[in-house]
Formats: C-alpha cells, sequence, structure tokens
C-alpha cells in the first residue's frame, strides 16, 4: 500500500500546480516515462518449453507423475 499513498501524495501535489512550465514539463516526464516503459512479460506456457527436456528426461517426469499423481495425503490440506 506504500505505493498507492505515493501516488495519492504526488495527485495533491500535482493539483496545487499553477505554473503553467511546471504542469508542462511535468507532462513531458510523464510521457517520456510511458514511451521508455518496459514491455510487460509475456507469460509462459507450456509450449514454451518445447524441445528442452530430453527424451529421457521427459520419460522420466511422466514416470514420477504416474507413481505420485493420486497419492494424496491428508495432513497436507491441514
Amino acid at each position: 500500500m506504500y505505493t498507492d499513498a505515493r501516488k495519492i501524495h504526488l495527485l495533491e501535489k500535482v493539483l496545487k500546480i499553477t505554473n503553467e512550465a511546471t504542469l508542462l514539463e511535468l507532462e513531458n516526464v510523464l510521457e517520456k516515462s510511458e514511451k521508455s516503459a518496459p514491455e510487460p512479460k509475456k507469460k509462459l506456457s507450456v509450449s514454451d518449453f518445447l524441445g528442452t527436456f530430453t527424451k529421457e528426461e521427459a520419460n522420466e517426469m511422466r514416470r514420477i507423475i504416474n507413481e505420485t499423481s493420486g497419492q494424496i495425503d491428508v495432513n497436507d490440506w491441514k
């Protein structure tokens, strides 16, 4: 919540600006910031990992999943 409080504080300060040059400079800073903002990270999917495992590694993963799936320890849910 600290970030939200900082934003509110900034908004309060911006609302008090009476100097046109200051307001223009603030607009310029915000515009530059938006242009240079990094692209949001792409969410990965299973297909992004195709070909990263050897056949042996994939078989071992299948084996482990098959051996452990369906085994529920009721104590894990407490």
